[in-house]
Protein backbone atom coordinates (compact mmCIF):
# COMPACT_ATOMS: atom_id res chain seq x y z
CA UNK A 1 0.00 0.00 0.00
CA UNK A 2 3.00 2.30 1.08
CA UNK A 3 4.61 1.27 -2.26
CA UNK A 4 1.26 2.50 -4.45
CA UNK A 5 1.12 6.04 -2.48
CA UNK A 6 4.52 6.51 -3.63
CA UNK A 7 3.73 5.51 -7.10
CA UNK A 8 1.21 7.84 -7.17
CA UNK A 9 3.02 10.97 -5.44
CA UNK A 10 5.77 10.53 -8.12
CA UNK A 11 2.88 10.49 -11.34
CA UNK A 12 1.52 13.61 -9.59
CA UNK A 13 4.51 15.11 -9.20
CA UNK A 14 5.62 14.48 -12.79
CA UNK A 15 2.54 15.56 -13.92
CA UNK A 16 2.66 18.80 -12.38
CA UNK A 17 6.44 18.93 -13.67
CA UNK A 18 5.64 18.28 -17.34
CA UNK A 19 2.76 21.24 -16.52
CA UNK A 20 5.00 23.74 -15.68
CA UNK A 21 7.69 23.23 -18.11
CA UNK A 22 5.37 23.61 -20.75
CA UNK A 23 3.75 26.82 -19.10
CA UNK A 24 7.54 28.12 -18.83
CA UNK A 25 8.32 27.47 -22.75
CA UNK A 26 5.88 28.00 -24.77
CA UNK A 27 5.78 28.52 -28.44
CA UNK A 28 5.77 32.06 -29.59
CA UNK A 29 2.88 33.74 -31.47
CA UNK A 30 3.41 33.81 -34.96
CA UNK A 31 1.11 36.58 -35.28
CA UNK A 32 2.63 39.20 -37.51
CA UNK A 33 5.09 36.92 -39.35
CA UNK A 34 5.63 37.77 -43.06
CA UNK A 35 6.30 35.10 -45.58
CA UNK A 36 8.79 35.73 -48.34
CA UNK A 37 8.17 33.34 -51.57
CA UNK A 38 11.02 32.51 -54.10
CA UNK A 39 12.62 34.37 -57.00
CA UNK A 40 11.64 33.11 -60.22
CA UNK A 41 13.81 32.15 -62.34
CA UNK A 42 15.19 34.88 -64.62
CA UNK A 43 17.61 35.13 -67.96
CA UNK A 44 19.19 38.44 -65.82
CA UNK A 45 21.19 36.05 -63.44
CA UNK A 46 24.00 33.43 -65.65
CA UNK A 47 23.01 30.54 -63.80
CA UNK A 48 19.25 31.73 -65.12
CA UNK A 49 20.18 32.31 -68.66
CA UNK A 50 22.17 29.16 -69.46
CA UNK A 51 19.24 26.97 -67.71
CA UNK A 52 16.80 28.52 -69.20
CA UNK A 53 18.34 28.54 -73.02
CA UNK A 54 19.01 24.84 -72.27
CA UNK A 55 15.47 24.46 -70.56
CA UNK A 56 13.85 25.72 -73.60
CA UNK A 57 15.42 23.33 -76.00
CA UNK A 58 13.19 20.10 -73.78
CA UNK A 59 9.80 21.96 -73.49
CA UNK A 60 8.33 19.97 -70.32
CA UNK A 61 11.09 18.46 -69.78
CA UNK A 62 13.70 18.69 -66.82
CA UNK A 63 17.15 18.09 -66.76
CA UNK A 64 18.94 15.69 -64.68
CA UNK A 65 22.61 14.83 -63.36
CA UNK A 66 22.82 11.85 -60.87
CA UNK A 67 25.73 13.37 -58.58
CA UNK A 68 28.22 10.76 -57.88
CA UNK A 69 30.30 10.10 -54.63
CA UNK A 70 30.30 12.53 -51.79
CA UNK A 71 33.23 14.83 -53.08
CA UNK A 72 31.01 15.51 -56.31
CA UNK A 73 27.58 16.53 -54.19
CA UNK A 74 29.15 18.81 -51.98
CA UNK A 75 31.04 20.47 -55.29
CA UNK A 76 27.60 20.42 -56.75
CA UNK A 77 26.04 22.89 -53.52
CA UNK A 78 29.69 24.82 -53.10
CA UNK A 79 29.78 25.99 -56.85
CA UNK A 80 26.09 26.47 -56.64
CA UNK A 81 26.93 28.67 -53.72
CA UNK A 82 29.28 30.61 -54.74
CA UNK A 83 27.34 31.27 -58.14
CA UNK A 84 24.17 32.39 -57.09
CA UNK A 85 23.11 35.74 -57.67
CA UNK A 86 19.84 36.96 -56.57
CA UNK A 87 18.35 33.72 -54.21
CA UNK A 88 19.35 30.85 -52.68
CA UNK A 89 17.26 28.65 -50.68
CA UNK A 90 18.40 26.08 -48.00
CA UNK A 91 16.27 23.34 -46.62
CA UNK A 92 17.65 20.60 -44.68
CA UNK A 93 17.14 18.27 -41.83
CA UNK A 94 20.99 18.01 -40.22
CA UNK A 95 23.10 20.38 -40.58
CA UNK A 96 26.49 19.49 -38.96
CA UNK A 97 29.67 21.43 -37.00
CA UNK A 98 32.60 20.30 -39.02
CA UNK A 99 34.26 21.33 -41.72
CA UNK A 100 31.92 20.86 -44.94
CA UNK A 101 29.37 22.31 -42.57
CA UNK A 102 31.38 25.23 -41.64
CA UNK A 103 32.54 25.30 -44.58
CA UNK A 104 29.21 25.56 -46.24
CA UNK A 105 27.46 27.93 -43.54
CA UNK A 106 29.96 30.37 -44.24
CA UNK A 107 29.37 30.70 -48.07
CA UNK A 108 25.83 31.83 -46.65
CA UNK A 109 27.47 34.54 -45.51
CA UNK A 110 29.46 35.55 -48.01
CA UNK A 111 26.44 35.11 -50.66
CA UNK A 112 24.32 37.30 -48.62
CA UNK A 113 26.77 40.18 -48.04
CA UNK A 114 27.49 40.30 -52.30
CA UNK A 115 23.70 40.76 -51.98
CA UNK A 116 21.96 37.33 -52.31
CA UNK A 117 18.91 36.84 -50.50
CA UNK A 118 19.55 33.56 -48.46
CA UNK A 119 17.01 32.30 -46.51
CA UNK A 120 17.46 28.51 -44.30
CA UNK A 121 14.76 26.36 -43.27
CA UNK A 122 16.64 24.13 -40.80
CA UNK A 123 15.18 20.96 -38.83
CA UNK A 124 15.77 22.30 -35.20
CA UNK A 125 16.54 18.90 -34.18
CA UNK A 126 19.23 18.95 -36.45
CA UNK A 127 21.57 21.85 -35.58
CA UNK A 128 22.94 21.18 -32.31
CA UNK A 129 25.91 23.97 -31.63
CA UNK A 130 24.46 26.56 -34.08
CA UNK A 131 22.49 28.58 -32.08
CA UNK A 132 25.04 31.36 -31.89
CA UNK A 133 25.78 31.62 -35.42
CA UNK A 134 22.09 30.87 -36.97
CA UNK A 135 21.12 33.68 -34.53
CA UNK A 136 23.74 36.20 -36.08
CA UNK A 137 23.69 35.02 -39.83
CA UNK A 138 19.71 35.90 -39.20
CA UNK A 139 20.72 39.50 -38.13
CA UNK A 140 21.99 39.73 -41.03
CA UNK A 141 20.37 41.90 -44.35
CA UNK A 142 19.28 39.43 -46.98
CA UNK A 143 19.38 36.64 -44.83
CA UNK A 144 16.45 34.71 -42.76
CA UNK A 145 16.32 31.65 -41.06
CA UNK A 146 13.94 29.73 -39.75
CA UNK A 147 13.62 26.35 -37.46
CA UNK A 148 10.95 24.07 -38.11
CA UNK A 149 9.05 22.01 -34.93
CA UNK A 150 11.48 24.26 -32.74
CA UNK A 151 12.48 22.97 -29.13
CA UNK A 152 11.76 26.29 -27.00
CA UNK A 153 13.90 25.26 -23.99
CA UNK A 154 17.57 25.51 -25.68
CA UNK A 155 19.39 24.01 -22.78
CA UNK A 156 19.38 20.78 -21.92
CA UNK A 157 17.38 21.51 -25.63
CA UNK A 158 16.31 17.27 -25.96
CA UNK A 159 14.35 17.59 -22.18
CA UNK A 160 11.50 19.47 -24.48
CA UNK A 161 10.87 16.07 -25.27
CA UNK A 162 9.57 15.63 -21.67
CA UNK A 163 6.52 18.34 -22.29
CA UNK A 164 6.16 18.72 -25.69
CA UNK A 165 7.26 15.12 -27.19
CA UNK A 166 3.85 14.63 -29.99
CA UNK A 167 4.97 17.73 -31.80
CA UNK A 168 8.96 17.02 -31.17
CA UNK A 169 8.59 13.50 -32.00
CA UNK A 170 7.26 14.93 -36.06
CA UNK A 171 10.44 16.30 -37.56
CA UNK A 172 11.30 18.00 -41.31
CA UNK A 173 13.22 15.12 -43.38
CA UNK A 174 13.73 17.21 -46.34
CA UNK A 175 17.33 18.02 -47.88
CA UNK A 176 16.74 20.32 -51.07
CA UNK A 177 18.84 23.46 -52.27
CA UNK A 178 17.72 25.93 -54.83
CA UNK A 179 19.53 28.52 -55.92
CA UNK A 180 18.19 31.60 -58.39
CA UNK A 181 15.43 29.68 -59.14
CA UNK A 182 17.35 28.00 -61.60
CA UNK A 183 18.76 24.76 -60.30
CA UNK A 184 17.98 22.72 -57.59
CA UNK A 185 20.15 19.66 -55.33
CA UNK A 186 17.95 17.56 -54.05
CA UNK A 187 18.08 14.03 -52.33
CA UNK A 188 19.24 11.81 -49.82
CA UNK A 189 22.24 14.21 -48.22
CA UNK A 190 22.35 16.45 -45.36
CA UNK A 191 25.05 18.61 -45.14
CA UNK A 192 28.56 17.19 -42.82
CA UNK A 193 31.14 15.41 -44.00
CA UNK A 194 30.02 12.08 -43.54
CA UNK A 195 27.75 12.77 -46.18
CA UNK A 196 30.37 14.38 -48.28
CA UNK A 197 33.58 11.85 -48.16
CA UNK A 198 35.64 14.10 -46.24
CA UNK A 199 38.03 13.13 -44.06
CA UNK A 200 39.17 9.56 -43.02
CA UNK A 201 36.44 6.92 -41.05
CA UNK A 202 32.79 6.15 -41.96
CA UNK A 203 31.11 7.71 -44.87
CA UNK A 204 27.17 7.77 -45.96
CA UNK A 205 26.87 6.95 -49.66
CA UNK A 206 24.17 8.55 -50.64
CA UNK A 207 21.76 9.43 -53.51
CA UNK A 208 21.41 13.29 -54.76
CA UNK A 209 20.75 14.89 -57.84
CA UNK A 210 21.45 18.05 -59.65
CA UNK A 211 18.07 19.65 -61.40
CA UNK A 212 17.07 22.35 -63.49
CA UNK A 213 14.07 22.64 -65.86
CA UNK A 214 10.09 22.94 -65.01
CA UNK A 215 11.03 20.81 -61.65
CA UNK A 216 12.88 23.37 -60.21
CA UNK A 217 9.95 25.76 -59.61
CA UNK A 218 7.83 23.02 -58.22
CA UNK A 219 10.79 22.64 -55.54
CA UNK A 220 10.41 25.80 -55.10
CA UNK A 221 6.93 25.87 -54.66
CA UNK A 222 6.80 23.26 -52.02
CA UNK A 223 9.85 25.72 -49.88
CA UNK A 224 7.57 28.48 -49.63
CA UNK A 225 4.74 26.07 -48.24
CA UNK A 226 6.91 24.97 -45.79
CA UNK A 227 8.81 28.35 -45.05
CA UNK A 228 5.14 29.67 -44.71
CA UNK A 229 3.11 26.37 -42.73
CA UNK A 230 2.75 26.88 -38.94
CA UNK A 231 5.83 24.58 -38.03
CA UNK A 232 7.95 27.35 -39.36
CA UNK A 233 8.95 29.42 -36.68
CA UNK A 234 11.31 32.94 -37.39
CA UNK A 235 14.91 32.43 -35.12
CA UNK A 236 14.93 35.14 -33.83
CA UNK A 237 11.50 34.29 -31.43
CA UNK A 238 13.70 31.31 -30.69
CA UNK A 239 17.28 31.63 -30.75
CA UNK A 240 18.47 34.77 -28.14
CA UNK A 241 21.00 37.26 -29.76
CA UNK A 242 24.51 36.74 -30.65
CA UNK A 243 26.48 39.79 -30.96
CA UNK A 244 30.00 37.44 -31.78
CA UNK A 245 27.80 34.52 -33.86
CA UNK A 246 29.59 35.86 -36.71
CA UNK A 247 33.03 35.81 -35.81
CA UNK A 248 32.52 32.26 -34.30
CA UNK A 249 31.37 31.53 -37.69
CA UNK A 250 34.10 32.99 -39.73
CA UNK A 251 36.47 31.56 -37.28
CA UNK A 252 35.20 28.04 -37.40
CA UNK A 253 35.05 28.24 -41.20
CA UNK A 254 38.70 29.48 -41.45
CA UNK A 255 39.74 26.86 -39.05
CA UNK A 256 37.82 24.36 -41.99
CA UNK A 257 39.61 25.70 -45.14
CA UNK A 258 43.55 26.12 -43.39
CA UNK A 259 44.05 22.03 -42.83
CA UNK A 260 46.03 20.46 -45.27
CA UNK A 261 43.30 17.33 -45.44
CA UNK A 262 40.94 20.33 -46.34
CA UNK A 263 43.16 21.13 -49.25
CA UNK A 264 43.40 18.16 -50.47
CA UNK A 265 40.10 17.91 -50.27
CA UNK A 266 39.58 20.97 -52.60
CA UNK A 267 42.00 18.83 -55.11
CA UNK A 268 39.96 15.89 -55.56
CA UNK A 269 37.04 18.05 -55.90
CA UNK A 270 38.35 19.38 -59.27
CA UNK A 271 38.52 15.77 -60.48
CA UNK A 272 35.01 15.35 -60.20
CA UNK A 273 33.56 14.64 -63.34
CA UNK A 274 30.69 17.83 -62.68
CA UNK A 275 33.68 20.22 -61.89
CA UNK A 276 35.51 18.94 -65.33
CA UNK A 277 32.06 18.93 -67.48
CA UNK A 278 31.24 22.58 -65.84
CA UNK A 279 34.65 23.94 -66.90
CA UNK A 280 34.82 22.40 -70.08
CA UNK A 281 30.90 23.97 -70.92
CA UNK A 282 30.37 19.93 -71.53
CA UNK A 283 27.52 19.83 -68.87
CA UNK A 284 25.37 17.41 -70.44
CA UNK A 285 21.83 16.82 -68.48
CA UNK A 286 19.34 13.61 -69.10
CA UNK A 287 16.22 15.43 -69.96
CA UNK A 288 12.98 13.97 -69.19
CA UNK A 289 9.38 14.21 -67.52
CA UNK A 290 10.10 14.34 -63.82
CA UNK A 291 7.53 14.05 -61.09
CA UNK A 292 7.93 15.84 -57.84
CA UNK A 293 6.69 14.48 -54.77
CA UNK A 294 6.80 16.19 -50.68
CA UNK A 295 4.52 15.87 -47.93
CA UNK A 296 2.20 18.90 -46.96
CA UNK A 297 3.82 20.75 -44.10
CA UNK A 298 0.61 20.11 -42.33
CA UNK A 299 2.51 16.53 -41.42
CA UNK A 300 4.85 18.41 -38.72
CA UNK A 301 1.71 19.02 -36.56
CA UNK A 302 0.34 15.85 -37.46
CA UNK A 303 -2.36 17.40 -39.58
CA UNK A 304 -1.67 15.90 -43.26
CA UNK A 305 -4.65 14.06 -44.49
CA UNK A 306 -3.87 10.42 -46.50
CA UNK A 307 -3.55 11.97 -49.42
CA UNK A 308 -1.86 14.31 -48.59
CA UNK A 309 1.17 11.94 -47.61
CA UNK A 310 3.98 11.39 -50.41
CA UNK A 311 4.03 8.07 -49.05
CA UNK A 312 0.17 7.22 -50.98
CA UNK A 313 0.93 9.39 -54.08
CA UNK A 314 4.01 8.03 -54.92
CA UNK A 315 2.68 4.35 -54.79
CA UNK A 316 -0.31 5.57 -57.00
CA UNK A 317 1.89 6.73 -59.75
CA UNK A 318 4.86 4.17 -59.63
CA UNK A 319 1.88 1.28 -60.26
CA UNK A 320 4.71 -0.93 -61.57
CA UNK A 321 3.82 -3.83 -64.30
CA UNK A 322 6.69 -6.12 -64.57
CA UNK A 323 9.73 -5.19 -61.67
CA UNK A 324 9.98 -3.60 -58.79
CA UNK A 325 13.43 -2.93 -56.71
CA UNK A 326 13.41 -1.15 -53.16
CA UNK A 327 16.62 -0.27 -51.87
CA UNK A 328 16.16 0.68 -48.17
CA UNK A 329 18.86 1.18 -45.37
CA UNK A 330 15.97 0.80 -42.37
CA UNK A 331 13.44 -0.88 -43.81
CA UNK A 332 10.35 -1.55 -42.05
CA UNK A 333 7.13 -2.28 -44.62
CA UNK A 334 4.83 -2.18 -41.68
CA UNK A 335 1.53 -4.23 -42.68
CA UNK A 336 0.77 -1.94 -45.56
CA UNK A 337 3.54 -1.46 -46.98
CA UNK A 338 3.92 -5.25 -46.59
CA UNK A 339 0.36 -5.85 -48.45
CA UNK A 340 1.44 -3.56 -51.06
CA UNK A 341 4.92 -5.43 -51.87
CA UNK A 342 3.29 -8.53 -51.63
CA UNK A 343 0.54 -7.71 -53.62
CA UNK A 344 3.37 -6.10 -56.31
CA UNK A 345 4.25 -9.34 -56.20
CA UNK A 346 1.51 -11.47 -56.36
CA UNK A 347 0.40 -9.79 -59.62
CA UNK A 348 3.31 -10.92 -61.07
CA UNK A 349 5.91 -8.38 -60.60
CA UNK A 350 9.85 -8.83 -59.65
CA UNK A 351 9.75 -7.68 -56.28
CA UNK A 352 13.24 -7.64 -54.77
CA UNK A 353 13.94 -5.60 -51.40
CA UNK A 354 17.98 -4.96 -50.46
CA UNK A 355 18.61 -3.89 -46.44
CA UNK A 356 20.60 -3.90 -44.34
CA UNK A 357 21.93 -7.73 -42.39
CA UNK A 358 21.58 -7.63 -39.17
CA UNK A 359 25.77 -7.62 -39.12
CA UNK A 360 25.47 -4.43 -41.27
CA UNK A 361 23.26 -2.64 -39.75
CA UNK A 362 23.75 0.82 -37.46
CA UNK A 363 20.42 0.72 -36.39
CA UNK A 364 19.73 -2.87 -34.29
CA UNK A 365 16.06 -1.62 -33.13
CA UNK A 366 14.99 -0.92 -37.21
CA UNK A 367 16.47 -4.67 -37.90
CA UNK A 368 14.10 -5.88 -34.72
CA UNK A 369 10.84 -3.84 -36.19
CA UNK A 370 11.77 -5.40 -39.66
CA UNK A 371 12.20 -9.03 -39.51
CA UNK A 372 9.17 -9.42 -38.03
CA UNK A 373 7.54 -8.67 -41.09
CA UNK A 374 10.38 -11.04 -43.08
CA UNK A 375 8.32 -13.97 -42.91
CA UNK A 376 5.31 -12.55 -44.50
CA UNK A 377 7.35 -10.99 -47.06
CA UNK A 378 8.79 -13.81 -48.14
CA UNK A 379 5.60 -15.70 -48.14
CA UNK A 380 3.80 -13.32 -50.48
CA UNK A 381 6.64 -13.76 -53.18
CA UNK A 382 9.17 -10.96 -52.03
CA UNK A 383 12.89 -11.53 -53.10
CA UNK A 384 14.55 -10.09 -50.02
CA UNK A 385 18.45 -9.47 -49.79
CA UNK A 386 20.60 -8.64 -46.98
CA UNK A 387 24.09 -6.30 -47.71
CA UNK A 388 26.96 -8.36 -46.25
CA UNK A 389 29.17 -6.48 -44.10
CA UNK A 390 32.00 -5.81 -45.96
CA UNK A 391 33.31 -2.49 -44.92
CA UNK A 392 36.12 -2.57 -46.89
CA UNK A 393 33.94 -3.32 -50.07
CA UNK A 394 31.78 -0.37 -48.85
CA UNK A 395 34.25 2.03 -48.73
CA UNK A 396 35.75 1.62 -52.09
CA UNK A 397 32.16 2.18 -53.94
CA UNK A 398 31.12 5.28 -55.04
CA UNK A 399 28.07 6.65 -55.61
CA UNK A 400 27.88 6.61 -59.12
CA UNK A 401 28.10 2.72 -58.66
CA UNK A 402 25.08 2.61 -56.63
CA UNK A 403 22.74 4.34 -58.91
CA UNK A 404 25.05 2.80 -62.12
CA UNK A 405 26.82 0.00 -60.44
CA UNK A 406 26.24 -0.91 -57.01
CA UNK A 407 23.64 -0.02 -54.52
CA UNK A 408 26.34 -1.36 -51.42
CA UNK A 409 26.65 1.30 -48.94
CA UNK A 410 22.67 1.61 -48.84
CA UNK A 411 22.17 4.72 -47.45
CA UNK A 412 20.51 5.68 -50.66
CA UNK A 413 16.58 5.97 -50.33
CA UNK A 414 15.96 4.92 -53.97
CA UNK A 415 13.49 2.22 -55.73
CA UNK A 416 13.46 1.51 -59.79
CA UNK A 417 10.10 1.09 -61.58
CA UNK A 418 10.21 -1.65 -64.79
CA UNK A 419 13.50 -1.15 -65.20
CA UNK A 420 12.46 2.66 -66.51
CA UNK A 421 12.19 5.21 -63.40
CA UNK A 422 14.14 5.68 -60.13
CA UNK A 423 13.06 7.48 -57.49
CA UNK A 424 15.81 9.43 -55.17
CA UNK A 425 14.83 11.48 -51.88
CA UNK A 426 14.90 12.13 -48.36
CA UNK A 427 12.49 8.67 -47.64
CA UNK A 428 13.22 5.98 -45.98
CA UNK A 429 10.51 2.93 -45.86
CA UNK A 430 9.64 2.66 -42.93
CA UNK A 431 6.94 4.26 -40.06
CA UNK A 432 8.42 7.55 -39.41
CA UNK A 433 9.02 8.25 -42.85
CA UNK A 434 5.46 7.42 -43.52
CA UNK A 435 3.59 8.77 -40.96
CA UNK A 436 6.26 11.41 -38.70
CA UNK A 437 8.56 12.91 -40.58
CA UNK A 438 8.03 14.79 -43.24
CA UNK A 439 9.62 14.14 -46.60
CA UNK A 440 10.27 14.61 -50.32
CA UNK A 441 11.90 13.24 -53.86
CA UNK A 442 11.83 12.82 -57.44
CA UNK A 443 10.47 10.15 -59.63
CA UNK A 444 13.11 9.94 -62.53
CA UNK A 445 12.97 8.69 -66.31
CA UNK A 446 15.92 7.21 -66.74
CA UNK A 447 16.58 3.47 -68.31
CA UNK A 448 20.07 3.77 -67.57
CA UNK A 449 19.80 4.68 -63.51
CA UNK A 450 17.68 2.36 -63.15
CA UNK A 451 19.49 -0.48 -65.00
CA UNK A 452 22.11 0.25 -62.76
CA UNK A 453 20.89 -0.54 -59.70
CA UNK A 454 18.88 -3.83 -61.11
CA UNK A 455 22.71 -4.72 -62.05
CA UNK A 456 23.91 -3.88 -58.49
CA UNK A 457 20.67 -6.38 -57.19
CA UNK A 458 22.22 -9.10 -59.52
CA UNK A 459 25.51 -9.66 -57.80
CA UNK A 460 25.00 -12.16 -55.52
CA UNK A 461 28.16 -11.76 -53.88
CA UNK A 462 27.51 -8.71 -52.14
CA UNK A 463 24.50 -9.95 -50.45
CA UNK A 464 22.74 -13.01 -48.55
CA UNK A 465 19.81 -14.26 -50.17
CA UNK A 466 17.09 -14.89 -47.38
CA UNK A 467 15.28 -18.10 -48.43
CA UNK A 468 13.07 -20.87 -46.62
CA UNK A 469 15.16 -23.83 -46.27
CA UNK A 470 13.78 -27.04 -46.17
CA UNK A 471 12.79 -27.57 -42.69
CA UNK A 472 10.76 -24.26 -43.43
CA UNK A 473 12.56 -22.32 -41.27
CA UNK A 474 14.95 -19.17 -42.91
CA UNK A 475 18.42 -19.81 -44.26
CA UNK A 476 20.77 -16.92 -45.78
CA UNK A 477 22.30 -18.10 -48.66
CA UNK A 478 25.76 -16.57 -49.03
CA UNK A 479 27.62 -16.53 -52.40
CA UNK A 480 31.21 -16.13 -52.54
CA UNK A 481 33.51 -14.78 -55.22
CA UNK A 482 33.86 -17.79 -57.35
CA UNK A 483 30.23 -18.59 -57.57
CA UNK A 484 30.44 -21.16 -54.13
CA UNK A 485 27.20 -20.64 -52.16
CA UNK A 486 26.84 -21.40 -48.81
CA UNK A 487 23.85 -22.37 -46.52
CA UNK A 488 23.76 -20.42 -43.49
CA UNK A 489 21.20 -21.13 -40.86
CA UNK A 490 21.46 -17.89 -38.48
CA UNK A 491 21.85 -14.35 -38.90
CA UNK A 492 24.85 -14.11 -40.22
CA UNK A 493 27.93 -12.97 -38.04
CA UNK A 494 25.93 -12.16 -34.99
CA UNK A 495 26.31 -13.16 -31.88
CA UNK A 496 23.75 -14.79 -29.44
CA UNK A 497 23.68 -11.88 -27.22
CA UNK A 498 22.92 -9.48 -30.19
CA UNK A 499 20.30 -12.14 -31.24
CA UNK A 500 18.81 -11.95 -28.12
CA UNK A 501 18.71 -7.99 -27.65
CA UNK A 502 17.39 -8.11 -30.98
CA UNK A 503 14.82 -10.41 -30.54
CA UNK A 504 13.78 -8.53 -27.16
CA UNK A 505 13.61 -5.40 -29.04
CA UNK A 506 11.06 -7.10 -31.56
CA UNK A 507 8.72 -6.87 -28.56
CA UNK A 508 8.61 -3.43 -27.59
CA UNK A 509 5.58 -1.27 -28.55
CA UNK A 510 8.35 1.32 -30.41
CA UNK A 511 8.02 0.56 -34.26
CA UNK A 512 5.77 3.39 -34.92
CA UNK A 513 8.86 5.67 -33.48
CA UNK A 514 10.87 3.90 -35.93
Amino acid sequence: MRFLRFLLVLVIVLAIAIVVLRLLNPLPDLEGRSNSTHIPVSAETTLGSALMTATEAQPGKSGIWPLADGREAYAARILLARNAEQSIDMQYYIWQTDTTGWILLDEMRKAAERGVRVRLLLDDNGVPGLDAELAALNAMPNVEVRLFNPFTLRDPKLLSYVFDFPRLNRRMHNKAMIVDGAATVLGGRNIGDIYFDYGTGVHYFDADVLAAGPVVGEVSENFDAYWASRSAYPAELILPDAPDGLDSLMAHAESARSGAEAAQYDDAITDTPLVQEIEAGTLALEWGEVDFFSDDPAKGLGEATEDQLLLTRILEIADPQSSFDLVSAYFIPGDSGTEVLTGFAEAGVETRVLTNALAATDVAPVHSAYMTYRDELLDGGVTILELRPAAERKRELQLSQMIAGSASSLHAKTFTVDGERIFVGSFNFDPRSARLNTEMGLLIPSPEMAAGLAEALDDPARYYHVERGESGDLVWIETAEDGDRTVLTQEPETGWFKMLVVRFISWLPVEWML
